[in-house]
Formats: structure tokens, C-alpha cells, sequence
């Protein structure tokens, strides 16, 4: 049986260095279904109009050939059960439980994307930054090829141990910060990453559609010690994971399924309104870092 637990010398290189590569990770027919899922979440968001119960989940900005849309949040409701199935699979809750423990909590899911053409830059940023009593990681999945030149994510390792002064990193370097690494990725590839390691990508001309799922994860101790949220929060939260589960062995009956030793403590209470459990909005946010006309600010992205 395949196991996806992190090993512990996987473990120790994600602690060291705030990242960590997982190569073909997803199955081929998992991710031909988050692939097709993605694209409809771009294309119902490029049709909403402002009387669209999601439309503010669908995010655009304004570049240089005009309006161009590149996020979606809270993918779960948006119509794919895909995203769901991915959520309750082994490969995903395997990783969680490796770097969170057994009540690890899915905060964040989301997919980001650079449109065919858009090669608009992500700036350095630290997607959050808290006291690091407990690890905080994006778990993400790459739908397309992410290649040098082609405007793939760029990392600098060891970055991830305190605040960062962007700005001042920015206006010395640039680009070229000594130790930053380009992090080359192929579709079903996984890039886990700790939410305080810089990380970003520079401007490109004439890109390819570049789409990367994102889940975040918590340990629910972590959660209560630093906030932003509370214990209801995090049983609503929490009630994603059975529900998931459930998709994904509804999928896959005939794969190994992720046993879930959540303690009594934390164990969530479902209730029989999923469309409500499907989009446990967010009200606060933990602060990240980043650079804005010289100032530093927060920002939650990817």
C-alpha cells in the first residue's frame, strides 16, 4: 500500500528550508478531473455578474491590456466535487497530518492563476507571519507546467525562520537575492511551502495558463494560541475533512483511505447543511509581509 506520509528526512528539509517538492504526486485521473475543474471555475467567473451568489470569490486586476482575472476562492462550493475528493484523498491528509499533527485544520482553498499572456509579477512576499510555535504550509497542486522563464515561483530558503523586511530586500536585490532558488513544477506536482518562506514570481512575457490549487493548513492548537479565529471557527472548518472523505471514497472505492485520528477533543459536528459547510468565510486574516510603494503591508495571497 502506497503510504504518503512525509518521511522524516522529508520533514527535516521542509523545517530547514521552508519548502519541499513532492513529484508526481497526484494520479492522472485525479488530476484530469481538477483540471477540468479548474477551467470551469475560470470560466464561470469570467461570466458572473454582480447577482452571482460567488461573485465575490471570483478575483480580477487591472493590467496593462486591461482587466484580467487570476483567483478563485473557496473552490469547494463552486460547483466541481473535485476539489473535494482531492481535500479527502491520502495524498492530501497523509501531508497534513505529517506536518500539523491529527487535528490539523484546512483553513484556506483557493486556485490562483496567471491567465495565457498575463505574466503580471508576484512580488516577495511571506503569506503570513506568526510566532512559530507550530508549522502553517500551503499544500500546492500544479494543474499546468511551471517553467523557468515561463514565470515559476521563485523560493528563498531559510527565509521562512522570522519576519522579513521585504521592501529592503527588495530595493538590495531585486530578483536576485542571493540563495533563491526557481522551483520548476510539472502538472501533478506539489510544492509544499511554510507561510512565512519568501516566495514569488517575477514579469514574463507571453506565459502559458499557469493554474496551482492551494489548501492551507493548521494544527487547531496552533489556531487557538495565535488566532486569528476560535473554536467554532475551527469545528466549522473541520467538518470539510469527513466531507471530503466521503467524496473521495466515493471516487476511489477501490484505494487505500486516509484514517483520520482526530482527537475527542477536536472531532467536528457535521450537521446536514453542506452547502453551508462547503464556504466557512473568513473574516480576519493573519498578516503577511509584503512591499508597496516602499512600505510594507499585509497581503494574503499566493
Amino acid at each position: 500500500m502506497t503510504s504518503y506520509a512525509l518521511t522524516s528526512e522529508q520533514i527535516a528539509f521542509f523545517d530547514e528550508n521552508g519548502y519541499l517538492v513532492l513529484k508526481n504526486w497526484i494520479p492522472a485521473p485525479m488530476l484530469a478531473k481538477l483540471q477540468s475543474a479548474g477551467q470551469t471555475w475560470i470560466e464561470d467567473g469570467l461570466n458572473a455578474t454582480p447577482e452571482h451568489p460567488s461573485y465575490g470569490d471570483f478575483h480580477f486586476a487591472m493590467r496593462t491590456h486591461g482587466r484580467t482575472m487570476f483567483r478563485v476562492d473557496y473552490v469547494h462550493n463552486k460547483g466541481q466535487i473535485a476539489s473535494l475528493e482531492l481535500l479527502g484523498s491520502p495524498q492530501v491528509l497523509e501531508v497534513a497530518a505529517s506536518l500539523c499533527g491529527n487535528n490539523f485544520v484546512p483553513t484556506y482553498e483557493s486556485m490562483v492563476f496567471k491567465q495565457e499572456g498575463d505574466g503580471e509579477a508576484i512580488k516577495w512576499h511571506q503569506d503570513a507571519v506568526h510566532p512559530r510555535n507550530h508549522r502553517i504550509f500551503n499544500y500546492d497542486l500544479y494543474l499546468d507546467h511551471s517553467r523557468s522563464g515561463g514565470g515559476a515561483l521563485w523560493v528563498i530558503p531559510k527565509s521562512q525562520q522570522q519576519g522579513q523586511d521585504i521592501c529592503r530586500l527588495t530595493e538590495d536585490y531585486g530578483w536576485n537575492v542571493p540563495g533563491s532558488i526557481e522551483v520548476e513544477m510539472e502538472p501533478g506536482d506539489v510544492l509544499l511551502h511554510d507561510v512565512m518562506v519568501v516566495h514569488g514570481s517575477p514579469h514574463v512575457e507571453g506565459n502559458q495558463l499557469r493554474r496551482t490549487i492551494y489548501y492551507e493548513f493548521r494544527a487547531a492548537e496552533e489556531i487557538l494560541l495565535d488566532g486569528p479565529w476560535d473554536r467554532t471557527w475551527i469545528d466549522q472548518r473541520m467538518r470539510l475533512i469527513p466531507l471530503g472523505q466521503k467524496r473521495y471514497a466515493a471516487a476511489y472505492p477501490g484505494e487505500p483511505q486516509f484514517q483520520w485520528q482526530v482527537s475527542d477533543e477536536f472531532r467536528p459536528q457535521m450537521t446536514d447543511d453542506e452547502a453551508t459547510e462547503l464556504r466557512v468565510a473568513h473574516l480576519v486574516h493573519m498578516n503577511g509581509t509584503w512591499c508597496s510603494a516602499g512600505n510594507a503591508g499585509a497581503v494574503k495571497t499566493a
